[in-house]
């Protein structure tokens, strides 16, 4: 009777299992929702009137860099607790005139005044994570003249009107947004302007009406006196002024000096595919060294989920991020050895120390020295956008300047204080960065344009999509709403170091008995809330010439085309 039972129970669980893999024509359980096709343009958010707003642009003549900056700015408005103008932007764009990739780095520097003996006077240990110290130049602003300049067609007071029309008006929070407010609300309410700002009647909430007024009249004088109106005058003195009240260096001189850097994408080769990322200060690489790693493996066989796939990606992500750690940093200040880094013979060495069981410690190479928003736009000539941009830590520092209606990142938090590290803090220098756009070209085309956004879990998660895509045949929706895998405890750009493994989060939809598996090989599994990265992407099908594109499950947003 007994075995039986437990028959019929087998049985009712392959059929349920069997049912849920049906519920999408494409067989896979987790699917949330098809792709969505079009021809003429794609957009794709974490904000469902954002994607509207870009969609708006390219029906109005607007491209597809014209569409990425409207877009950008109604993040800012709408979405201030993953980005803003207070924050740093990258971007990788395809040319469809040139038939060319262009990479963008729009990230700020420290303050002149600002070095390691600063934080040595004051037996300081670690740059804090909130106040005055850690702002580093916000770098948006622009970025989005040196990509409008050089790419954009439609005038910029047409390209904010949209955020600015919003922020005079109000709109609705969303869920995922109004749950981040009003955690950010309970960390910054005392700050000072947070509340005038972000909170003009209580909390926000999912479903309340916000207005922004400080942002609109930021954003109007923007659109009007150019880029030297948010890098200089009122609104520089402004910004200076408030940071050095609150304790803080960030001087008029550093915000009028700043400028962004037009840098070459690299990439790797993964089954055929070209995939590209930005070269440092950001982690882009870090991705590309992972599948350089698992491409020595047969993935395709260990199967999607399995405990081989997940224990050998961990492993290959542990490595990468050793060097990550070591390597990674503002290259006018270093010679870094990227070449190398994202070499296959480097993988090749790497992959050797990968054993059956988790690994406590690795080091990096010995080598010769040498919270944030994604969205992409692709318009009917065939551009495509790639762009994130974050003020880190989900809104910032904190620090909201009187009367401008935004706060500034706290990127400075991620320098190094160890003396002679290639992340040290120095003045005038980028910072280490996690935010990291990507592209992939296949026979020198343009293929998918994705991110994903989360900290140190972008690279990791980058990998996955095109493994997702490649490995396991996944469409674009599928590659995304697949049950992603995070390592977190490696060792750091700004110090520390792995001694005990880390640990793994796995998102749910993995099976136990895999989690057994990974225990016994020596993983720490654990489980993370809304960790997993946020992910937009847009593929272009060359055959029918058709987009397709897909958004993130675990936010707000969505994907639209015409």
């Amino acid at each position: 009777m007994k075995k039986t039972l437990k028959f019929i129970a087998i049985a009712l669980l392959l059929n349920i299992t069997f049912a849920q893999a049906q519920d999408r024509v494409n067989g896979k359980a987790f699917t949330t929702r098809s792709e969505v096709i079009a021809q003429n343009g794609m957009v794709a958010t974490s904000h469902p009137l954002v994607t509207q707003i870009g969609l708006d642009i390219l029906k109005n003549g607007g491209n597809a860099i014209d569409a990425a900056i409207a877009a950008n700015a109604a993040l800012g408005l709408m979405e201030p607790t993953g980005s803003g103008i207070g924050g740093d932007l990258f971007a990788i764009i395809w040319s469809a005139k040139e038939q060319k990739l262009y990479g963008l780095n729009a990230s700020g520097r420290s303050p002149e005044k600002l070095n390691l003996q600063y934080f040595k006077d004051k037996n300081m240990t670690s740059i804090p994570a909130f106040g005055a110290l850690p702002v580093s130049v916000p770098g948006c602003v622009d970025g989005w003249f040196e990509m409008h300049k050089k790419f954009g067609s439609m005038k910029m007071e047409q390209l904010l009107a949209p955020a600015i029309k919003y922020a005079n008006e109000g709109f609705p929070v969303t869920e995922l947004i109004g749950y981040y407010l009003n955690m950010s609300s309970k960390r910054f309410k005392d700050y000072p302007n947070f509340s005038e700002t972000y909170m003009p009647n209580g909390a926000l909430k999912k479903g309340v009406v916000f207005k922004n007024p400080y942002l609109a009249n930021t954003y109007q004088k923007i659109a009007t006196g150019g880029r030297d109106a948010f890098y200089k005058g009122e609104i520089a003195k402004t910004i200076a002024d408030f940071l050095q009240a609150e304790g803080g260096v960030l001087s008029e001189k550093d915000l009028a000096n700043h400028t962004s850097e037009w840098v070459e994408p690299v990439s790797t080769n993964y089954r055929g595919y070209d995939v590209w990322e930005l070269p440092p200060n950001g982690q882009g690489i870090a991705a590309l060294q992972i599948l350089n790693i698992m491409e020595g493996y047969d993935v395709r066989n260990m199967g999607f989920g399995s405990a081989d796939y997940v224990h050998h990606f961990i492993e290959a992500k542990k490595l990468a991020f050793e060097d990550r750690a070591k390597y990674y940093a503002d290259p006018a200040f270093n010679k870094l050895p990227v070449e190398t880094l994202i070499s296959k013979e480097y993988a090749n060495e790497r992959r050797a120390l990968i054993g059956k069981y988790a690994a406590r410690k690795y080091s990096p190479g010995e080598l010769e020295h040498g919270d944030t928003v994604y969205l992409t736009v692709a318009d009917k000539e065939g551009n495509m956008v790639s762009l994130i941009q974050s003020n880190y830590r989900g809104m910032g520092s904190g620090m909201v300047p009187p009367g401008l209606g935004f706060m500034l990142q706290d990127r400075g938090e991620l320098f190094s204080l160890e003396e002679g590290h290639f992340n040290v803090i120095e003045p005038n220098k980028r910072p280490f960065h996690t935010i990291i756009p990507a592209f992939i070209t296949k026979d020198g085309k343009p293929w998918i344009s994705f991110g994903l956004m989360g900290g140190a879990m972008q690279p990791q998660g980058h990998a996955q999509i095109v493994m997702n895509l490649i490995d396991f045949d996944m469409n674009l929706q599928a590659a995304g709403d697949a049950p992603r895998m995070q390592h977190t405890g490696s060792t750091e750009p700004t110090g520390g170091k792995m001694t005990n493994g880390g640990q793994v989060l796995l998102e749910s939809g993995f099976e136990y008995e895999v989690i057994r598996t990974l225990m016994s090989k020596g993983h720490k599994v654990g489980f993370g809330l809304g960790s997993y990265g946020g992910y937009q992407a847009i593929m272009f099908d060359q055959e029918n010439g058709v987009y397709y594109g897909a958004s993130e499950s675990r936010k707000d947003g969505n994907a639209a085309g015409y």
